[in-house]
């Protein structure tokens, strides 16, 4: 949920994902009510490490200065250093809260996320985010892979595309966890977690 996705006018914008930030938020908070763990991932492209993304995604490397940008071009979207990297600030991450920042889509890869969350003891998770059929799945393939039982809001992820939407969230249902709305998480960690008693903190 970061700037370059999300603001009006970026060369990556996302809208759904804009229209979106309300229900994200309602969850972070139900889940810092409940004490449980919030962890925030930011892609970020550096010229530093010059990965394939740079070259299929160009809207990611630096933009020459007055030059024109946008879908194609060259637009410092997520470049390391801009300000289209950071998480917008309707969900600004706590001041001790992990922030993973990650070069892949998948956010467990060449990060220290997997051993941060078993650090915590942590077995399951909560996605959301944007896009879906990209970031999103990835990250989903990554924790499945490392053994995490998963949860998809359905609600809270977007994409440019409603059929692509569908069809991702299709795919992760049947293979790799579960797909619920946003209501269905809140209602079940009223449920099962009381606000009293912290867990995997």
């Amino acid at each position: 949920m970061q700037r370059g996705f999300v603001d009006p006018g970026e060369a990556m914008e996302v809208p759904p994902a804009r229209e979106m930030v309300p229900r994200v938020r309602a969850l972070i908070d139900a889940f810092r009510a409940k004490r449980q763990p919030v962890v925030f991932t930011e892609f970020l492209y550096s010229e530093r490490v010059p990965l394939l993304v740079g070259r299929l995604h160009p809207e990611h490397r630096p933009a020459p200065p007055s030059a024109p940008r946008g879908v194609g071009l060259p637009s410092s979207s997520c470049l390391e250093g801009d300000p289209s990297a950071v998480t917008v600030a309707a969900l600004a991450p706590g001041p001790d809260e992990l922030v993973v920042r990650k070069h892949w889509y998948d956010a467990f890869a060449g990060t220290a996320l997997d051993g941060a969350l078993r650090a915590r003891g942590i077995t399951s998770l909560v996605v959301t985010g944007t896009m879906t059929d990209i970031c999103v799945l990835a990250t989903v393939v990554g924790a499945f892979n490392h053994e995490y039982r998963v949860t998809v809001v359905e609600d809270c992820v977007a994409t440019l595309w409603p059929e692509i939407q569908r069809a991702t969230l299709d795919i992760i249902g049947r293979a790799f966890g579960r797909v619920v709305p946003a209501g269905d998480v809140v209602e079940w960690l009223g449920r099962t977690m009381p606000s009293e008693e912290p867990r995997n903190a």
